[in-house]
């Protein structure tokens, strides 16, 4: 523990780290890439949406040696397995493209027997089994998964202990938060956040209210582009199904988080409107969960701990 910890502040003292990243990553230098096996099977939309927020991207076999790594990763969990790989032609029906823009036609992994068929014309996205053989299925079944990174020379590592560059260090809660200024609805916020390392914000003070506040306010309406409410964002609260009581992501009440202030005439216990959100006041309010917002993301300083490549 003493070990990690002093790695961990050695980690913070440098503004840049040769060859590192998450260390839920693994490194193969053979692929010179970083690789996480997802065993938890996703949706393709989701397990690429995942990969990205985590800094990486879902894997496919594009190099011979990035295949064999994929399948020695499939082979140590369970070999019976068929991953979703990045390959996908969910833009256009029948253009295969990986998720970085390679065509499938320059990717030599064979079929497995009979595919593709592309079955009731809704195969779209691409797997791979354990023997190294693709096959098309529908993007909405789920699969287990891959995430890749190929190796950076060097990685900016902010106080945060992330190499994103969006999350800010707040002294008065030693806490980093990141607002996202693109819209998604609070499941998918919360996976957002969780795959950063964090979670939906929580507020625990008042101090903590202004600081997400003052983070607010440094996004004018001007800067969030689309067409959503712009005076209010997602943190971490919801009714747990249990209308109008309620707790935070982590199973807290309001009043034991440490903040329980609500904008006046809010929560407005309209029956869709079970998710937690803040005005631009820093006032409580319920929020429609499937609409999307914005949203406020925070985390720790020391999670996800990075690591450096082992040759």
């Amino acid at each position: 523990m003493k070990s990690s910890l002093k790695y961990f502040v050695l980690l913070l003292c440098l503004k840049f780290i040769e060859g590192s990243f998450r260390c839920d990553y693994e490194y193969s230098s053979k692929a010179q890439a970083w690789f996480k096996s997802v065993v938890v099977p996703a949706n393709w939309f989701d397990a690429r949406l995942r990969c990205s927020q985590e800094g990486a991207v879902l894997a496919s076999p594009k190099t011979p040696e990035i295949l064999a790594e994929m399948r020695n990763i499939m082979n140590r969990s369970n070999p019976e397995y068929e991953i979703f790989t990045g390959i996908h032609a969910t833009v256009s029906q029948g253009d295969y493209y990986t998720i970085e823009g390679t065509p499938l036609s320059n990717i030599l992994v064979p079929w497995s027997k009979n595919e593709p068929d592309n079955k009731d014309n809704v195969e779209s996205c691409i797997t791979l089994n354990g023997n190294g053989e693709l096959a098309d299925r529908p993007c909405e079944v789920t699969r287990p998964y891959i995430c890749y990174r190929p190796e950076s020379s060097q990685v900016e590592v902010s106080e945060c202990g992330t190499i994103d560059p969006d999350y800010h260090l707040d002294k008065r809660t030693n806490k980093c938060y990141k607002f996202h200024t693109e819209p998604r609805n609070f499941s998918r916020a919360f996976l957002a956040c969780s795959a950063e390392g964090g979670h939906l914000a929580i507020i625990n003070s008042d101090a903590e209210a202004t600081v997400l506040k003052e983070i607010y306010a440094k996004y004018p309406d001007a800067k969030l582009l689309g067409n959503f409410r712009k005076d209010l964002a997602f943190i971490g609260f919801h009714d747990w199904g249990e209308r109008w009581v309620y707790r935070t992501i982590h199973g807290e009440t309001l009043k034991e988080a440490g903040y329980n202030k609500f904008s006046p005439g809010e929560p407005t216990n309209i029956p869709e409107q079970t998710c937690g959100g803040i005005y631009r006041t820093g006032l409580l309010l319920d929020l429609w969960c499937d609409r999307p917002a914005a949203f406020f993301c925070e985390k720790s300083p020391g999670y996800p701990v990075v690591c450096r490549a082992s040759p």
